[in-house]
């Protein structure tokens, strides 16, 4: 049974919750959110237990899950790549290239698995567009 720590159960972390409580062979050992508010739905709604200290939900992981906002990317990855743990980032991978070019060869030199979530390719409206889209000039994005 693989062990999964989730940082950050907002919005988003939710779905992650939700999604981990799927996969047969993981289970949620924990998370970490520093707003109580969030802690508190998800310890009633899921019975997860919440971790106050990050690096101790890193140790009892086997991997993380980090869906915290992307300032806190670079830390936590580090944190879970010192202890030889596999990752999961939301995206965007770092705040700056420079922490991303950090992470890249911290996982290397750990050897560790270390996946940035990019599921917008799986979006409908994403695949729906790839009929109708055939050599875009200009993308314009909007982050709601």
């Amino acid at each position: 049974m693989l062990k999964i720590g989730i940082f950050g159960v907002g919005h988003l972390g939710k779905f992650h919750v939700n999604n981990w409580k799927q996969v047969a062979d993981a289970e949620v050992i924990g998370f970490y959110d520093p707003n109580d508010a969030n802690a508190e739905a998800v310890v009633k709604e899921y019975g997860i237990p919440r971790f106050t200290v990050p690096e101790e939900l890193v140790k009892a992981s086997d991997a993380v899950d980090i869906i915290a906002p992307t300032n806190h990317h670079f830390a936590l990855v580090n944190a879970a790549v010192r202890h030889g743990k596999h990752v999961f980032v939301e995206k965007p991978l770092a705040a700056t290239l420079k922490e991303a070019r950090e992470i890249v060869q911290l996982v290397r030199e750990a050897g560790i698995k270390l996946q940035v979530g990019h599921v917008e390719r799986f979006n409908p409206a994403f695949l729906a567009a790839l009929d109708v889209v055939n050599q875009p000039m200009f993308i314009e994005v909007h982050r709601l």
